[in-house]
């Protein structure tokens, strides 16, 4: 059945069209991907479908009664909420149902009337069975799970307005998951992600119930999740029933056909011009000229008219033009960290870390988000300092530093100023520079604070290319760009022949470039000797290495006194769970029979309070077992 159907439709920005006619269809359970260059109309297109802007033309269509969940980019929450109070927005029917519940319970404990109280004690079975049926029990369980699967539970209790872009995304993914609306509309959502929790939501999509539209540059995320891939390219829209890898094969095989019926027709329709011109020669050579020659002449010039004529396709699209060496050559040893620990207060980063990095090593530094990667890396070019141990930068080293936040301090500065504070260029030379970047003529008097995520990289990029740089630092380089612009950097990075240390959470990137990984984890750095996947391997067996270990432990090591004074606990409470459940049966028999007033009330107050003390409990043995 259909969820989703667009029909001919068009935007226009400013005099710019967007996009033109465009038309598909999405079924329901379907997993799309949508693809496509940084300005193509992606995030216009899903503003469209999300009901935020209205279509010049054309028309869409929803399945009666769909609920649409769409994240944004950067989304907006009142400043004064707390986080906790942000997620608990999701489930406001549900809540007003509970204080339905709570206001009947009043009732019936005021109520001397046996006729009145019959009729509240019948609503109040129905909405506690609506309340139930709902979900309503498991309002808690449901954002312990988003909450732990995202790596959130550090924000709940922050305001809203002490969070950062990032923090608000990943709020906001909570937020649009625990709606769990039957269309989820997701724009960038693994931008601001750790490892782990890009392979949770990758999971979590695809059990997903209902029907997903991501936009996405992470290529592993979109294998992982989609089914079907909608190419937005030049103000059209194309449909690939594939996965993402598949439709990359697909897209090139059917560019290529469209390349050869190009070039059939081109050579068909200059047959035909110069049919037509030898027809009109030979009728005027006649003498008298030959009518029918001309007649057969303007009947092919009108079939020549009348075909249909194929567009050229674009094979090599304008790519960023991205070249990078290092003329300077450092020392052998580029880095090194000798013991360094680290803490911000009582939290503590790492303790006793141990670095090293050599000329031309591709090095990647992955953790979990607070882990302390970005610290790291802060420590080696000397933003911040140690709390023990030594940084050490070799001979020689000139640093070349990304930052996730670019420029994020500018406001009414210009590209092509902005460029030529860091490159002492012409403004000729600078605007043929930038060129190469994608900022073409009067594009390079934009201010920055108007330039995407994706545009800011770009610029940071040409400035790095045009230093005397020989150690490249990158935090988070893949973010915002689009997937061909992460193709040219990818291919970049592997022909430079200087040193490069990145932050990352692109497991294709990461695999691809780096042969040496840092793993923070658990307040100590792990080093492997190898790309992403070789060293998620190793962790793994080191996680369930250390289990087995605690395991032998626990069997052989006699318990604790703190260990046996649990194990009572647990059991006490477990025997006197048993004796409430028992006594909440023999209430709920009772109520059943009982016509008394005064006990019927008696006994939904004994209930209450018999309930209250069984969820106390149950969440006390739930802390114990965890």
């Amino acid at each position: 059945m259909l969820a989703c159907s667009v029909n001919q439709i068009s935007k226009m920005y400013g005099g710019n069209s967007i996009f033109e006619n465009i038309t598909f269809e999405i079924i329901e359970k379907e997993r799309v991907g949508l693809v496509g260059r940084n300005g193509s109309g992606k995030t216009t297109l899903l503003k469209l479908l999300a009901g935020l802007e209205s279509p010049d033309s054309g028309q869409i269509h929803w399945k009666k009664g769909s609920q649409i969940g769409y994240l944004s980019q950067i989304p907006e929450y009142q400043n004064e909420l707390m986080i906790k109070e942000v997620l608990l927005t999701a489930f406001e029917e549900l809540l007003q149902i509970e204080k339905k519940i709570q206001e009947f319970e009043l009732n019936m404990s005021n109520e001397t009337n046996n006729m009145k109280l019959e009729r509240l004690i019948a609503d109040y079975g129905n909405v506690q069975d609506d309340f139930a049926l709902k979900g309503g029990y498991e309002i808690d369980a449901n954002i312990e799970k988003i909450v732990n699967g995202l790596n959130i539970a550090d924000l709940l209790d922050k305001p809203c307005s002490a969070l950062s872009g990032g923090e608000k995304t990943k709020v906001g993914l909570a937020l649009s998951l625990l709606k769990n609306p039957d269309f989820l509309l997701l724009d960038e959502p693994t931008n601001h992600l750790d490892l782990l929790a890009v392979e949770w939501l990758g999971n979590f999509l695809r059990d997903y119930s209902g029907t997903v539209l991501v936009i996405s540059h992470d290529r592993y995320f979109l294998d992982e999740v989609v089914n079907k891939i909608l190419d937005l390219e030049d103000g059209e829209i194309d449909c690939y029933h594939t996965s993402f890898s598949d439709y990359v094969k697909e897209k090139e095989e059917r560019l290529l056909r469209e390349f050869q019926a190009y070039q059939e027709q081109q050579k068909k329709i200059k047959k035909m011009k110069e049919a037509i011109k030898r027809l009109r020669e030979w009728a005027n050579r006649a003498n008298p000229p030959n009518e029918g020659l001309h007649k057969r002449a303007r009947n092919m010039e009108r079939a020549l008219e009348r075909m249909e004529k194929l567009n050229r396709p674009i094979l090599n699209r304008k790519k960023m033009n991205l070249e990078m060496e290092s003329s300077v050559r450092s020392g052998n040893d580029v880095m090194t960290l000798q013991n360094v620990s680290k803490s911000f207060g009582e939290k503590l980063l790492f303790k006793e870390v141990n670095m090293n990095i050599a000329y031309q090593e591709r090095v990647a530094i992955i953790g979990e988000n607070g882990a302390g990667k970005s610290t790291l890396i802060k420590m080696i070019i000397e933003q911040i300092y140690p709390d023990e141990g030594e940084v050490r930068l070799g001979s020689n080293v000139k640093i070349g530093y990304l930052s996730q936040h670019i420029f994020s301090e500018l406001k009414d500065e210009k590209i092509i100023e902005v460029f030529r504070n860091e490159v002492s260029v012409t403004e000729g030379e600078a605007r043929s520079i930038l060129s190469r970047f994608l900022f073409c003529g009067h594009s390079v008097f934009k201010k920055v604070s108007q330039l995407s995520g994706g545009e800011r990289m770009r610029l940071r990029l040409a400035q790095l290319m045009y230093q005397d740089i020989n150690f490249l630092i990158l935090d988070e380089p893949t973010n915002h760009l689009d997937i061909e612009s992460l193709e040219v950097l990818e291919d970049t990075l592997e022909h430079y022949n200087g040193t490069i240390l990145a932050v990352s959470h692109d497991r294709y990137f990461l695999n691809k470039i780096f042969e040496k990984i840092y793993w923070i984890k658990a307040n100590e750095v792990h080093v492997f000797g190898g790309n992403y996947q070789y060293a998620r391997e190793k962790i793994l067996e080191k996680v369930l290495h250390n289990k087995e270990d605690m395991k032998v432990k626990k069997k052989t090591d006699p318990p604790s006194k703190k260990e046996e004074v649990v194990a009572i606990t647990k059991h006490d409470v477990e025997k006197e769970l048993e004796l409430l459940e028992q006594k909440i049966i023999e209430v709920n028999l009772e109520l059943d029979e009982i016509n008394d007033l005064e006990r019927l009330q008696q006994l939904y107050m004994d209930k209450e309070e018999l309930n209250k003390r069984w969820e106390t409990l149950f969440e006390q043995l739930e802390k114990d077992l965890g």
